[in-house]
């Protein structure tokens, strides 16, 4: 049970000007290890009482992080607590995270990018269509029809009919254009040290290529499926009641062009090494690209800073 508000404050000895516990801040912290907002709040406010029955005025950060480790084991179990401790070690890499989440349209990638950016405190997502937007603007429709149509009616905008399938090759030819934009988009998070997710359509593996700033940031590319034909059919008619002036007909009625995106977007993720999560909770799938960034960042923090993995270890006997 939390207790009064009004109560005594711990200051957090060895952070300037002696700032006092934050059960937001905390709660903010916490939620990177795959937690909910309300679950992370109950464990802050765990912490907080365990700090109080301490009955010291002041905590370091060192002694408050192997308690809200020890409150993670023994609330949320094994799992959560190491991701926690995961992430402290991330923290020591100094360098900014991408995030570049692909999927067909309507597979809920925007939903999951947007919590995951939340959770992970990244103030920046960034949509392609985003990007083709502004690519519209600036090459008309004469000069690059395929940029004037949604990702699966590009094949519609082709100048001539292609000797193969029209959706596939009108999609490649719009994903390579809106690819140079978000290149520059993470030419510019490698330059400021800003992390960034980038989401869309057009975010598909083997059309960026990540290696010319491999070392000045931590790139972690990922694809959202939706495996049950009937299920991915459902989130237009769900996105026609939520969002008025985007009627279910039309992605319906590119419904089987939507699927054969998908195919080939998963056809490139297997060949390029990309991990594919299929979206079929989204609790579960947000849950499984936290892990996955947080694996990626200690396999990078393990090159880097071999002597920080590990510092903080886990107990055995935790919940899972």
């Amino acid at each position: 049970m939390t207790r009064d508000t009004k109560g005594p404050q711990i200051l957090i000895s060895d952070r300037e000007t002696g700032l006092p516990y934050s059960k937001g801040l905390m709660a903010s912290q916490v939620m990177v290890t795959g937690l909910s907002p309300v679950r992370a709040y109950q464990v802050a406010e765990a912490i907080e009482d365990r700090l109080l029955d301490q009955g010291h005025p002041s905590v370091t950060s060192e002694e408050l992080d192997r308690l809200a480790l020890e409150v993670l084991e023994d609330l949320a179990g094994d799992r959560y607590a190491k991701n926690f401790v995961r992430w402290q070690e991330v923290e020591a890499l100094d360098i900014p995270l991408v995030v570049l989440m692909g999927g067909t349209t309507g597979v809920g990638k925007s939903t999951i990018a947007t919590q995951l950016a939340a959770r992970l405190g990244i103030v920046r997502v960034v949509a392609s269509d985003a990007v083709r937007e502004v690519m519209r603007a600036m090459f008309s429709r004469e000069l690059m029809p395929s940029l004037h149509a949604s990702s699966f009616e590009a094949g519609a905008a082709l100048r001539e009919p292609p000797g193969r399938d029209a959706a596939i090759v009108g999609f490649r030819e719009q994903t390579a254009a809106v690819a140079v934009g978000l290149q520059a988009l993470i030419d510019r998070a490698a330059l400021e040290g800003t992390s960034i997710v980038l989401e869309g359509a057009h975010v598909v593996p083997g059309f960026i290529d990540l290696s010319d700033w491999e070392d000045r940031i931590l790139a972690v590319p990922v694809v959202i499926t939706v495996e049950d034909e009937d299920m991915h059919r459902s989130h237009f008619v769900a996105r026609w009641v939520d969002q008025e002036g985007r009627p279910a007909s039309r992605y319906l009625a590119g419904f089987e062009n939507i699927r054969r995106i998908q195919r080939y977007i998963k056809s490139q993720a297997l060949s390029h090494g990309v991990h594919v999560v299929p979206n079929y909770d989204f609790d579960r799938s947000l849950a499984a690209v936290i892990d996955l960034v947080l694996e990626k960042a200690t396999e990078r923090a393990a090159q880097e800073h071999p002597a920080v993995v590990g510092g903080m270890p886990v107990r055995e006997g935790g919940r899972g």
